[in-house]
């Protein structure tokens, strides 16, 4: 199975590619040792870039418990359906391991299509059923048939590689599957694709508004806030913007190497980026005056949301931020806090790519900043001391390590309940900022117990 991924691997812009020398590759899509992928395997991966597609089921061919396994623990937001909300499992018993379990496939893809009105389901191999030996394309392809909608195998079981290696099998099941089934009631000069963005407390929903003012239209968004429909017909786009995903530039290439659609990276956190961003697409659709329509546009909004934020950022200047989230967000929010006045004094490079290290050296060049590869509970809370910091921005996890040291906390990672992509963004970015570091628990909690 693992030869069967091995063109995932080989992309011109992947920094893990195979043709590459030793010296120039990191290991980031190895296979990985026993147990080390608890929460970011191949097949949390896979879920993670094809679970928001809200219209569509998603079974899981395997034991009950890996049902589990990404449940609801991502805040994406769908309005074409809520079945990414809900758990499908085959339940892969004994006697199925023993007989094997295709037919449970059929009988599961079946009974869900009599039930629910989807628009497709995604059929997730695991562990167990790969290691069996199942054939769930043939079973898929049965299914399929059985039911007259699109029944998709998305091989990725945890074993296979981490999490990264997970988005781009999912990215390649949409590519081979899906784009391309279906065609758009009308088109425009200006449609492109969104990849990467999953939709994370309405971030796609921020920057929807504008592409609209700037009439680009979003003809399909791989895979947050989007319809099953949508993603069958992204090849019909003009070209492809990547918003902060490494793992899935494998799906962009093949849309450029299939379809021709060029692409183009991206990133909607932080003013400067918006506007390097929206320039590319311009350069993409070679269109002077879109290009100048975007300057205008950016110049306006630039400086309404400085004035939204110039509240917000008399309380945040010069207070000490450390970083400690992984992949593109180690450097894109970077250029957040610094736009907002905030000393960034380091960030980590956990999950990030050869390229996102070299961004932030290059920002970092000529400072004493941090580059913290990982570390636990005692080496974060050894650094918010030793710099004196003022918050950590960071994933959920870390928050009672944060909470543990009194250092005021601000989550940025998939669990957050607010979005801080577009000019919106950067404005409720700010808002939860000060909001956090002013609020008037952090003076109680560091106060001297009475007795001391």
């Amino acid at each position: 199975m693992a030869a069967k991924f091995d063109h995932l691997t080989e992309v011109d812009s992947c920094s893990e590619n195979k043709k590459k020398s030793t010296a120039e590759k990191v290991k980031k899509c190895a296979k990985p040792t026993p147990g080390a992928t608890m929460g970011g395997c191949a097949f949390d991966g896979s879920q993670i870039v094809l679970l928001p597609v809200g219209d569509a089921a998603h079974l899981i061919h395997g034991p009950a418990t890996c049902v589990s396994q990404n449940w609801n623990n991502r805040g994406s937001r769908n309005l074409h359906g809520q079945y990414y909300k809900m758990g499908f499992s085959t339940d892969v018993t004994e006697m199925d391991v023993v007989f094997g379990g295709e037919k449970k496939i059929t009988d599961k893809c079946v009974e869900i299509a009599a039930r629910y009105p989807v628009k497709a389901i995604f059929v997730y191999t695991t562990c167990v059923t790969a290691m069996i030996g199942d054939d769930v394309p043939t079973a898929c392809k049965k299914a399929a048939e059985l039911t007259g909608i699109s029944v998709i195998p998305v091989e990725s079981p945890g074993f296979i590689g981490n999490k990264n290696f997970g988005n781009k099998i999912a990215g390649d099941a949409l590519l081979e599957y899906v784009i391309g089934t279906q065609e758009p009631e009308k088109t425009t000069e200006y449609d492109i694709n969104i990849i990467g963005d999953y939709n994370i407390a309405g971030e796609l929903w921020q920057m929807m508004p504008i592409f609209r003012e700037l009439g680009i239209n979003v003809l399909s968004s791989l895979t947050g806030g989007t319809s099953f429909d949508e993603i069958a017909y992204a090849h019909r786009a003009k070209c492809t913007l990547v918003i902060c995903s490494k793992a899935l530039l494998t799906l962009a290439e093949g849309l450029k190497r299939k379809y021709g659609i060029p692409f183009a990276e991206g990133s909607f956190y932080g003013l400067g980026e918006i506007e390097k961003t929206l320039l590319s697409v311009a350069d993409m659709l070679d269109s002077e005056e879109l290009r100048g329509r975007i300057h205008t546009y950016v110049e306006r909004k630039n400086a309404e949301t400085l004035a939204d934020i110039a509240p917000y950022t008399a309380l945040l200047k010069g207070k000490k931020v450390f970083v400690y989230t992984g992949g593109v967000k180690s450097w894109s929010t970077i250029y957040q806090l610094e736009e907002l006045g905030m000393d960034v004094i380091g960030t980590s490079t956990r999950k990030s790519t050869e390229q996102d290290i070299e961004k932030i050296r290059e920002h970092f060049e000529g400072t004493q900043k941090m580059l913290l590869e990982k570390g636990d509970g005692r080496i974060l809370l050894g650094v918010l001391e030793k710099e004196k910091a003022d918050l950590l921005l960071a994933g959920g996890r870390n928050m009672y390590t944060s909470i543990k040291g009194r250092y005021p906390f601000v989550d940025v990672n998939q669990e957050r309940i607010h979005g801080y992509a577009g000019y919106t963004g950067m404005v409720e970015l700010a808002k939860q900022l000060a909001y956090t570091l002013t609020s008037p628990v952090w003076e109680v909690a560091r106060r001297k117990a009475p007795w001391e």
